[in-house]
């Protein structure tokens, strides 16, 4: 099975530890961006990171990709049967796909991805207002739902909820933005435990030294 990205992207990093929590190997595949390659390009027309492609069959997008993947590899349920915890786990997946992941998108590109792999200067101004504006209300709803016990968000297991939430926090630190410990510690508790994972931990530390070598 290939995964065609890059795990600087949450959405790549979540499907990578989703699979790497399913037990499925994967190989991870760059784009070839900006001269996207052929099978990049077969497996995602719209040029949509991450896709995946197992044999002839091709997939775009990482919501489409860890359903087959939960699908194909059912055990263990990262998706809960239960109707309430699997409707509570796609909310969550949905907040950090679309909320969460915007918020971080802003502060990311223009800290990094603009300056260090577009050759041109970064929006600071709009990664400030991020920062200021968008991520408390963020962290403040984050505070009220995490669990304060060592928990998972949906259950009492660990579901693909905690891993799109996790997800994004990676390129927070990355970004060394500020996360207060003293005014959320249940949130960063919960995501410093979930990020300390296998399936996280590597992965992450892989992507620091890239980082700390483009910086250079």
């Amino acid at each position: 099975m290939i995964i065609y990205g890059a795990s600087l992207s949450p959405y790549v990093r979540k499907v990578l530890a989703f699979a790497a929590e399913k037990g499925v190997e994967v190989e991870l595949k760059g784009t070839g961006r900006p001269d996207y390659s052929a099978e990049f390009l077969d497996a995602s027309p719209f040029r949509k990171m991450p896709a995946l492609r197992d044999g002839d069959y091709t997939l775009p997008d990482s919501t489409a990709i860890v359903h087959y993947i939960e699908a194909a590899h059912p055990e263990p349920a990262l998706i809960p049967a239960d109707p309430k915890l699997r409707g509570k786990t796609i909310w969550y997946e949905e907040f950090a796909d679309t909320v969460l992941v915007s918020c971080g998108a802003k502060i990311f590109f223009n800290l990094v991805v603009a300056p260090r792999f577009l050759g041109r200067a970064g929006d600071l101004g709009a990664a400030e207002a991020a920062e200021l504006n968008e991520l408390p209300p963020i962290l403040e709803y984050l505070e009220k739902v995490v669990p304060g016990d060592g928990g998972y968000l949906v259950g009492d297991r660990l579901t693909l909820a905690d891993i799109a939430v996790a997800s994004p926090f990676a390129n927070f630190r990355h970004t060394q933005t500020k996360v207060c410990p003293e005014r959320y510690p249940r949130t960063v508790a919960y995501v410093d435990r979930i990020l300390a994972r296998p399936s996280f931990a590597p992965m992450v530390e892989r992507e620091a030294a890239v980082l700390a070598a483009t910086a250079a």
